[in-house]
């Protein structure tokens, strides 16, 4: 998994991604297809944590990588980016995302995606900045958003494309818990580990029917 780790902490995997900004590009997204492909086939009980090192968890689309692509291959990488996002989404497992530093546009999405979001309390910010990079959400990543970002927040933060700290991210219930920076991935394991005894199958089929719009859009 180049530099991401994925290990087992109890019935918790945690995957740490250590690639510097921690980019969305191909290599990236294979690194999270094989981490999803080996806790689904782990032994239950089971949940996911994932977090980065340093002050990034993700900072988005690696534009080098896809700006370089021809029309089809941009269609190709958005569409396996979709179905990344629907296979967290609709995880038959728990699934916690361990803020510990920047999450923007794509990471954002990411994080999204997860059940749940702790953030360190003092650095950090989220932005979905879209409108400004140019590239606009796909149909299933707007209906991620909207089924996660509360209106007005929601409009507000596409399209203005502001940062906001993990203050206003929390009153906005976008983030579940803030803590100090040490405690971030603490917390997200312990929370994980309270969850991760739930029936796989139940818990694929309410998550679908809870956001019925993002799930269609975004899974097979």
């Amino acid at each position: 998994m180049g530099d991401w780790d994925l290990t087992r902490r109890g019935t918790v995997h945690i995957l740490t991604m250590a690639d510097d900004q921690n980019r969305i590009g191909q290599a990236l997204l294979a690194s999270w297809e094989e981490a999803l492909d080996e806790v689904e086939s782990a032994e239950t009980p089971r949940a996911l944590v994932t977090t980065g090192v340093d002050r990034f968890w993700s900072t988005g689309l690696d534009l080098d990588e896809v700006t370089g692509m021809s029309e089809r291959e941009r269609f190709s990488f958005m569409n396996r980016l979709d179905l990344l996002l629907g296979r967290i989404l609709t995880a038959p497992f728990i699934t916690v995302a361990a803020l510990n530093g920047h999450t923007i546009a794509g990471g954002a999405l990411l994080a999204l995606a997860h059940d749940f979001r702790i953030m360190r309390e003092d650095r950090g910010f989220m932005s979905l900045p879209s409108v400004d990079i140019g590239i606009p959400f796909t149909p299933g990543m707007s209906a991620l958003i909207i089924a996660k970002v509360p209106q007005p927040a929601a409009h507000d933060l596409v399209v203005s494309c502001r940062q906001i700290g993990a203050q206003e991210a929390a009153k906005l219930g976008i983030l579940h818990d803030l803590v100090p920076v040490d405690e971030v991935l603490p917390s997200a394991v312990d929370l994980a580990t309270s969850l991760a005894n739930k029936d796989p199958e139940t818990l694929r089929t309410v998550k679908r029917r809870l956001y019925p719009e993002a799930a269609s859009m975004l899974t097979p």
